[in-house]
């Protein structure tokens, strides 16, 4: 797939970056907006790095550049060439990142930029270039239930009763939380959150915690558990049904998975540069492995786009790309309803 977009034409004239921040259930939210213009058009990405401090340096950077720029990218490309370029380029002028993976997250801003001017030069969408249709997004909505408070999910069922679920079960929640969740029968996919470190979500292997997990949700999707000798067991006895999300940065890290790969997160800021996550999606559907999207709490075009891409490779999954408005500290009156209807004037890449 990747061949398939890699010759677009694309006219680099000016960058600019956009700081953007919103308050959210668990923390306050800053992202990048990176822009590409070029050809009287206009290509966004999202820097979805989790640091403050990275956004507010990289904007002090513009700021301080005489022309107002931070990067000169200015050019005629193709879409492959100008990633090697990125390649090339240093993407923290001024600070070094917290966490590498934050590496991937800013490149990943840069390259969907490019491809949604790119795209937008050409006339085309991502669904023209690549033959494929766009079809509705079935979504589930994340939470992480602080201390096994179901209170957020309650508000929510009473709101909208076939909202589905993807929650973070952790060591603190008690015997009514798994009861209650259960009882739902909306829980579609948890996350053990086992391959973080040095991170607000870390949670440490825990094999009791995972038959818990395993055997209260049967039909439920169970991502990234730590695989050790205490958990190996446990783990190894649902394996079709684990899927890898934190641990896959392309698809060298699928190919070094524990297990065979039955289920996978695709977060496309994880992958970096489109090449990376195209192959990987090359390979998934060679090998017939399930895909649903993840998102990254993106506040701006970043949404769009990776609604797209479930929109195009794996609508039926249970997918956390919900709209924005569930990650409001309150929750919205009337949420929005699952599946996401395509737009009928569409154009670039992103809904």
């Amino acid at each position: 797939m990747y061949d398939a977009i890699a010759d677009l034409p694309l006219t680099v004239e000016g960058v600019a970056l956009d700081r953007v921040e919103r308050e959210t259930p668990a923390f306050t939210r800053a992202t990048t907006v990176v822009s590409l213009s070029g050809a009287g058009e206009t290509g966004r990405g999202e820097d979805v790095t989790y640091e403050t401090a990275h956004h507010d340096a990289l904007r002090e950077h513009e700021r301080k550049t005489p022309d107002g720029e931070a990067f000169d990218l200015a050019g005629e490309y193709a879409l492959a060439e100008f990633s090697e370029l990125l390649a090339e380029t240093d993407l923290w002028p001024v600070d070094d990142p917290a966490r590498e993976a934050f590496r991937n997250y800013r490149r990943w801003g840069f390259e969907a930029a490019a491809l949604d001017l790119a795209l937008r030069q050409a006339g085309e969408t991502l669904a023209d270039r690549l033959d494929r249709t766009l079809d509705p997004v079935r979504f589930v909505v994340s939470s992480r239930l602080p201390e096994g408070d179901t209170a957020r999910v309650e508000t929510l069922l009473d709101r909208y009763p076939d909202a589905e679920l993807k929650l973070d079960p952790t060591g603190e929640w008690p015997e009514e939380t798994f009861d209650y969740l259960a009882d739902t029968g909306a829980v579609r996919v948890l996350d053990l959150k086992g391959h973080y470190e040095g991170t607000d979500v870390d949670q440490s292997p825990d094999p009791d915690l995972y038959e818990r997990v395993f055997e209260t949700f049967p039909d439920a999707t169970v991502e990234d558990p730590a695989v050790t000798d205490a958990t190996r067991e446990v783990v190894a006895d649902h394996a079709d049904r684990v899927a890898w999300d934190a641990p896959i940065h392309g698809l060298d890290d699928v190919l070094d998975a524990p297990f065979d790969v039955r289920w996978l997160n695709v977060k496309p800021s994880r992958f970096g540069t489109l090449q990376s996550l195209f192959e990987t999606l090359d390979w998934a559907f060679e090998h017939d492995v399930a895909l649903y999207g993840g998102g990254q709490f993106e506040l701006s075009v970043g949404r769009g786009q990776i609604q797209e891409l479930a929109g195009l490779f794996y609508p039926a999954g249970p997918n956390d790309v919900a709209p924005g408005a569930y990650n409001d500290v309150e929750l919205p009156e009337e949420p929005p309803k699952s599946p996401i209807s395509p737009p009928d004037d569409h154009a670039g890449f992103g809904l």
